[in-house]
């Protein structure tokens, strides 16, 4: 039960499942919100995505999959109604950013299918006719988010709500993680410059012997280390701005066919070659090697980076270090701030099996993980388990929060259907 307290979710996002061959179109009226029709055919759809998301198989689970199919129908219906008092009170969405939502879903389709002919191919359409089809239905999603969060943006939780709340739910609430407030210092292991000069050397040699007429794809398979040397060295189409910025800069200079000198990014040293243009779109492969890093120069960054500890003996000390060494562009402008993490299943496992063994308001030694060295501020740690007010006040004011949301949106929702003629067609 207590899970609906902890995130409110009004609307599924848009998700994309991969058919094998074309549904069979369905022709018929599933239901009628005012003067809006509901089609059996975009119901039929809507409850196989949902079913395959849910892992619902309707052979093994009939009673799961025709409640699935009345919730579903229900959702879809109150979507409708949601539209309806959306117009309205003109809320509306702008074309761009229906395009800009709807490409980065495209975007993410081609991506995990490894390329458009790939993607259209698990479609069983073309990519156009996917954005046709679906662009309604993004905008629709899209206008029925932002109302929902225009109507929900003004309610909040008092004190005696959340308290309220904690006394009703207190046995029911889940178990919470111990969380740790933390800040870092990273220093990266660079290499040595005459391991960068190897690197360069070799991939000269192989620019070479591609010019002399070996083929790209047999030299990718054997040295690049990038996972794209399965397939050749081959990118596929990719779209300006999804390449890391130096390697996109080069790419689209490129005459097609041109194999490239050696260019460094953060990853290594590239060869490129572009093989084709399309406006902002090109298809191109590389050979990615990446310089040695040698016992030598971890024990350099160590050392500096242990040298730094010696230097951070207060919090102000710390953060004026990561402002001025961390090798970290997304933290050290904000004093090198993790937020409040969970050890446990935080990604870096280093970082979260480090925080144990550090002191509060103490520098740590340096941490070894495939990011470099890091140096650790603990701040505070936030114990877990069983909530109460006084350790997990922000928790339980989300939770309470979230649930007078709920009960103010159904509400809000079963006073909106009476405002509207609504029927639900029988088979």
């Amino acid at each position: 039960m207590i899970r609906v307290f902890r995130a409110l979710i009004l609307f599924s996002p848009l998700v994309i499942i991969f058919p094998q061959e074309k549904a069979q179109t369905i022709d018929g009226v599933a239901a009628i919100v005012e003067n809006t029709v509901l089609l059996k055919s975009d119901l039929v759809q809507m409850i196989n995505m949902v079913a395959i998301q849910q892992q619902i198989d309707p052979k093994t689970s009939p009673d799961a999959f025709m409640e699935l199919q009345e919730s579903v129908l229900r959702s879809m219906v109150d979507q409708k109604i949601v539209l309806e008092m959306a117009a309205l009170d003109s809320i509306f969405v702008e074309e761009k950013e229906v395009n800009q939502s709807l490409e980065q879903q495209i975007q993410m389709l081609i991506s995990q299918s490894g390329s458009e002919k790939e993607a259209e191919k698990m479609l069983g359409q073309s990519l156009r006719s996917f954005r046709n089809e679906f662009w309604f239905d993004m905008q629709d999603r899209m206008i029925s988010e932002r109302y929902q969060q225009q109507l929900l943006n003004n309610i909040s939780a008092t004190r005696d709500d959340i308290i309220s709340f904690y006394k009703t739910y207190r046995d029911s609430l889940p178990i919470l993680p111990l969380r740790a407030k933390i800040r870092h210092l990273l220093i990266k292991v660079f290499p040595s410059d005459s391991s960068k000069k190897e690197t360069i050397k070799l991939l000269l040699e192989i620019q070479k012997r591609i010019l002399g007429g070996e083929p790209f794809g047999s030299l990718a398979e054997k040295y690049s280390l990038d996972p794209s040397k399965n397939r050749g060295g081959d990118l596929g189409w990719v779209k300006r701005g999804s390449l890391v910025k130096n390697f996109e800069t080069v790419a689209f200079t490129l005459d097609p066919g041109v194999v490239s000198e050696p260019i460094e990014t953060e990853l290594g040293y590239h060869i490129i070659e572009t093989l084709e243009k399309k406006g902002e779109k090109l298809n191109v492969r590389h050979i990615l090697i990446a310089p040695d890093i040698t016992k030598k120069d971890n024990k350099r960054a160590f050392d500096f980076a242990l040298s730094l500890k010696d230097s951070a003996v207060t919090l102000n000390e710390f953060k004026n270090l990561i402002k001025k060494y961390s090798n970290d562009d997304e933290t050290s402008s904000i004093g090198g701030d993790l937020g409040w993490i969970i050890p446990n299943t935080y990604p870096l496992n280093e970082i979260g099996q480090a925080i144990k063994y550090i002191k509060t308001n103490q520098c740590s030694p340096p941490i070894n993980s495939p990011l470099g060295f890091h140096l650790l501020w603990l701040e505070g740690i936030q114990p877990g388990g069983q909530p109460n007010l006084k350790d997990h006040w922000l928790e339980i004011e989300e939770m309470a929060l979230n649930k007078k949301k709920m009960d103010w949106y159904r509400n809000w929702l079963n006073n909106a259907r009476e405002k509207f003629f609504i029927k639900i067609v029988k088979n």
